[in-house]
């Protein structure tokens, strides 16, 4: 960065500028600016070594703020399929092998659960977010929503799972909803809106 970020500024450890827009619609009334990993400095991302979404998402929020100075966010998140042993988990993002495409991982899903009715396609959206602030500090929010799988891809909005996810009570896709009404219902909308308070007080504790 070539000058120094104001106060209430917090850095989310993403490249994901579909998470970065999420969270910036949240936060945008309390006056947070919300940085990405592309706006500071390159630093050494870790690894997500952990099993659990809490685990890797606290590693990656300490990482940031280690290397930035700044409050630092992380998520991590995925989707849980219980025909699929609660898979794929933690490796979501990575389902159909490293480097692979949303597209990819979406459409390795639908084949793994082919022969799976519909009373048995039940699936979870979970988030965990995490606050690590440069006083050594460490918030942690969590988000979830129920549903199940469609048998194909429905929708253009979103990312991810998002086109063939079925939220309870709804009769579409989380991507063939307006980005609002989703945010309304998703797991990280949740994770971000139980975090958005721990963030706040954080923040204007910080800049006293």
């Amino acid at each position: 960065m070539t000058t120094t970020p104001p106060a209430g500024t917090v850095v989310l450890a993403t490249r994901n500028a579909k998470k970065l827009t999420e969270l910036r619609r949240v936060l945008a009334a309390e006056g947070i600016e919300v940085l990405g990993l592309d706006d500071v400095a390159d630093y050494p991302e870790p690894a997500e070594t952990e099993s659990t979404f809490e685990g890797n998402a606290v590693l990656k929020a300490r990482a940031c703020v280690a290397a930035t100075g700044l409050p630092a966010l992380a998520d991590d998140s995925g989707l849980t399929v219980p025909a699929l042993g609660g898979m794929p988990g933690v490796r979501s993002a990575r389902w159909a092998g490293p480097g692979s495409t949303d597209a990819e991982n979406l459409a390795l899903v639908l084949r793994q659960l082919a022969d799976v009715p519909n009373d048995r396609r039940g699936a979870r959206f979970e988030c965990v977010l995490a606050l690590a602030l440069p006083d050594g500090r460490t918030e942690v929010a969590h988000g979830a929503v129920e549903g199940r799988l469609t048998m194909w891809a429905r929708g253009e909005n979103g990312f991810g799972y998002d086109p063939i996810f079925l939220p309870d009570g709804h009769d579409r896709t989380t991507a063939e909803m307006a980005p609002e009404e989703k945010d309304a219902i998703s797991h990280r909308g949740r994770a971000i809106r139980a975090m958005a308070p721990l963030l706040i007080a954080a923040m204007r504790g910080t800049a006293r």
